[in-house]
């Protein structure tokens, strides 16, 4: 946000705003969005929407349109869904404030709508782009789309009575089971995870999420997680869990 407030300033207060030369009224207009060169080695200081001329300020209104037309969520481009209202639970600690029902990111489909709150869809996004697709950029031409056996559900870890609540009710956890390549290819936690060919590709993705995710489970993990990762963004104090 930061980034994208200081490049439109940028680009509003080098044209001119007198002469216009970028035509604010028109939602098509086109900008560079490229950042100056600056030699300035202190940051600059953070700007609000006070801060911004006309100009700027249109910018980012038409921005914002354009991404709820397109069906971005969560204020970024590559999360697609829709936005909810707050899910409520009569039991105790399950719901989401915020709620995004996401099925595509980065260009790689959900096999399902997945709710979940926006800290774990971004989070998601950036192991997608860190980990995922680099994984299988050498594969099957690319990673297509993740099957989703699990995401927001209000039920105990591992659905055990007594058990503490999972994150899954919270809205902040997704279970992930296959991987899907662009030539159809589909790789399974389940059978690739000690499968010669495939094991070294999944052992990656685990990894990767290590860390990313404030906890990482896989079929190492316990016998619940035999057939898909869990990943979950707990607010916890402690370490990162990562079995």
């Amino acid at each position: 946000m930061r980034q994208a407030c200081l490049t439109i300033l940028f680009l509003c207060l080098s044209a001119g705003l007198t002469s216009a030369s970028i035509d604010c009224a028109n939602p098509d207009a086109e900008l560079d969005l490229s950042l100056p060169d600056t030699s300035a080695d202190a940051a600059p200081a953070a700007l609000t929407p006070e801060d911004l001329p006309p100009c700027a300020t249109m910018q980012l209104e038409q921005g914002r349109d354009r991404m709820r037309d397109r069906g971005a969520v969560c204020g970024d481009w590559t999360i697609l869904g829709e936005t909810r209202k707050a899910l409520k639970s009569k039991a105790r600690g399950c719901g989401i404030s915020n709620p995004v029902s996401v099925y595509r990111i980065s260009d790689v489909a959900l096999s399902q709508f997945s709710l979940m709150d926006c800290q774990t869809a971004v989070t998601l996004k950036t192991w997608i782009e860190n980990t995922a697709k680099p994984a299988f950029a050498d594969m099957g031409g690319g990673l297509k789309g993740m099957r989703v056996v699990g995401h927001y559900a209000c039920k105990t870890q591992n659905n055990q009575p007594r058990a503490r609540l999972s994150q899954h009710a919270r809205g902040r956890a997704i279970d992930i089971s296959t991987f899907v390549l662009q030539d159809g290819t589909q790789i399974t936690v389940q059978d690739g995870w000690k499968d010669e060919a495939q094991s070294a590709v999944l052992r990656k993705l685990h990894s990767g999420a290590c860390g990313v995710f404030s906890t990482v489970l896989g079929p190492d993990a316990d016998r619940y997680h035999v057939g898909h990762f869990h990943f979950d963004t707990a607010q916890r104090k402690g370490a990162p869990v990562c079995r």
